[in-house]
């Protein structure tokens, strides 16, 4: 499969472009200046604010094209149109958990055999490094590693985009759970603290992905989201926000040992919530490894000024 020259249009379709991130993805690609696809599933058709969502990329010079992880053939027509697949299907336990669909995706991108570049749903934590994680939370990384497997297998080029939190889940809530908004009086601290964490607004992980879905330095390799200014301690962020609304927090130290305590009472979802925390703000897997410039995404695009998170909690003040 011959590789698309960097800088020149490419056709990309958005799997799961009426997602959270998804959307944001489609209008980066659009923004980039590719020629963009979106997949039209029947389920969205029943849903008003998808169609609205899916109608209004339409307007902004998308194009929608009808498919089904129900229908092979349908997969294979939508993807033989494009040179390039990215997925942004959910993976987290609280929201739809579609990650294994992705197999479909991939038989479908086999037999078409045009496809240039695939970028699965990935973003977060590398699953390659997350083989000793706490179930049920390990589910997740199990299923990426799966449809990584079922990539390489098939010999289809890709890149994994790995390495970083949400600011909408991770940020704005100083890094609670159970919560999108910052805490008033009191937040809890992991640990002490001091471990350091990756933070990346969602539009910026979305131009990430337009920019390396068809640059020839990233082809069959995973690029890391470390923006430099982004990397913080769960302490360092609530400093930022206390520096911002004025207030000190009361600060409650959680060791290891009580995070955990009581997770096997918890629903599914939050027991896959707990493991996921416990391996960001205790182990450190965001970054307890060492990335080099040529395989991290804020070095490789230095044109795309990403926001800090000074600048993302400005809004909850």
């Amino acid at each position: 499969m011959k590789e698309t020259n960097f800088g020149e249009k490419t056709r990309v379709l958005v799997v799961g472009g009426t997602g959270s991130l998804g959307r944001r993805i489609v209008s980066a690609c659009l923004a980039e200046g590719h020629e963009t696809y979106v997949l039209q599933r029947p389920e969205s058709g029943i849903d008003l604010e998808k169609m609205q969502l899916l109608y209004s990329f339409k307007r902004l010079g998308a194009h929608l094209v009808e498919g089904s992880f129900s229908d092979h053939q349908s997969l294979v027509s939508a993807v033989k149109q494009v040179d390039v697949v990215v997925s942004a299907m959910s993976g987290v336990h609280f929201r739809t958990h579609n990650i294994p669909v992705q197999l479909k995706l991939v038989k479908a991108i086999k037999e078409a055999g045009n496809v240039k570049r695939f970028l699965p749903s990935e973003f977060g934590m590398d699953p390659s490094r997350m083989g000793h994680a706490i179930p049920p939370g390990s589910e997740t990384f199990d299923q990426k590693m799966e449809v990584r497997n079922a990539i390489e297998a098939a010999g289809i080029p890709h890149t994994y985009l790995v390495g970083a939190c949400f600011a909408a889940y991770f940020g704005g809530n100083l890094s609670q759970m159970g919560t999108l908004l910052p805490p008033k009086m009191k937040v809890d601290i992991y640990g002490d603290g001091n471990v350091k964490v990756v933070y990346v607004d969602e539009d910026d992980m979305a131009k990430y992905a337009a920019k390396t879905l068809n640059d020839p330095r990233t082809v069959n390799k995973t690029v890391y989201v470390r923006p430099t200014d982004n990397i913080l301690t769960h302490m360092e962020l609530v400093q930022i926000w206390e520096k911002l609304s004025g207030k000190e927090l009361e600060k409650n130290y959680v060791s290891a040992n009580d995070f955990l305590a009581d997770i096997e009472d918890k629903e599914i979802p939050h027991q896959a919530g707990v493991g996921h925390f416990y391996h960001i703000y205790y182990e450190g897997c965001l970054t307890d490894h060492e990335v080099g410039d040529d395989e991290e995404a804020s070095k490789l695009y230095p044109e795309v000024k990403y926001t800090r998170m000074d600048e993302y909690l400005k809004i909850f003040v």
